[in-house]
């Protein structure tokens, strides 16, 4: 429940739903207004990150579960929604929305998928980013670009290489 309650997850929240709002404000789709905008976005705030942990973590018991909550939340909120308020626009727009809808769904999993605060996911990027095979690799890549013969796409990219091992050995 903590994670809920994150102040970066809920600013994430915060500016999905208002460039969701402001889309249904500013497009004249049948299919968009800001009541569904609020509920779906809750419902993805309360889902996807579970729904990505479940696939990713391999718990195959919980996918059943997994896989109706993210239907419910893609495409059966908004069919019950649109069943209510206006079946035609549901009919018309029901098979061009879900596909946007899942694929904003599992963007927002990955974005609010790491658990702990801000500070702890910068620090443990910076500490990935910077294990000594990275750094390496950086190093390399940022010497080979500065030499006046670096590898070039295409046909010599097995002298780059042998350039890159090249590097490592100094």
């Amino acid at each position: 429940m903590l994670e809920y309650l994150r102040p970066w997850k809920l600013l994430t929240l915060a500016l999905g739903t208002g460039l969701l709002i402001i889309g249904a404000l500013y497009y004249e789709a049948p299919d968009w207004d800001v009541p569904i905008s609020l509920i779906m976005a809750l419902l993805s705030y309360l889902t996807a990150s579970w729904s990505m942990r479940i696939m990713l973590e391999r718990r195959w018991k919980q996918w059943p579960a997994m896989l109706f909550w993210t239907w419910f939340t893609v495409d059966g909120a908004y069919w019950v929604y649109w069943r209510l308020v206006d079946p035609v626009a549901l009919d018309m727009m029901r098979e061009a929305n879900w596909p946007a809808s899942l694929s904003l769904y599992w963007i927002c999993g990955v974005i609010w998928l790491p658990r702990g605060s801000l500070a702890r996911l910068f620090a443990a990027t910076r500490q990935a980013l910077c294990r000594p095979g990275v750094a390496t690799a950086r190093r390399t890549a940022l010497r080979l670009s500065r030499s006046p013969n670096h590898a070039q796409p295409g046909p010599n990219l097995g002298t780059g290489i042998q350039r890159l091992g090249a590097f490592d050995r100094k």
